[in-house]
């Protein structure tokens, strides 16, 4: 390889899927990558991202997960369950495990 191929392969812009993932919802990548890392790219559209394949540079086709998430209906478990009256009321059990049990032992050698 000629310095300036080596060069090209040290600088070729690499494809950081968890960088991606996080910062983005929608991914583009060229067919190359798309052939090279097809495996990685349908991980992250079975997760719900889409994923676009250019041909040099304008958009040719669209990854998308065959299931879409179902939407939710507001009210749909009306009746279902009931809420007790004392739902909001503080709990002796978990405050005392809170305020007096171990998690926060009360430090005596500064008293």
């Amino acid at each position: 390889m000629t310095r300036l191929a080596v060069e090209k392969v040290r600088w070729a812009p690499s494809i950081d899927l968890a960088k991606d993932l996080v910062h983005n919802k929608r991914m583009e990548v060229n067919v190359h990558k798309a052939k090279t890392h097809l495996s990685k790219l349908l991980e992250r559209v079975a997760l719900g991202e889409e994923v676009i394949i250019a041909k040099a540079g304008k958009p040719v086709a669209k990854l998308v997960p065959v299931h879409q998430p179902k939407t939710r209906i507001f009210g749909s478990a009306k009746g279902e369950f009931t809420v007790p009256d004392d739902f909001n009321e503080p709990d002796e059990e978990i405050e005392k495990l809170f305020y007096a049990g171990d998690l926060f032992p009360e430090d005596n050698s500064t008293k």
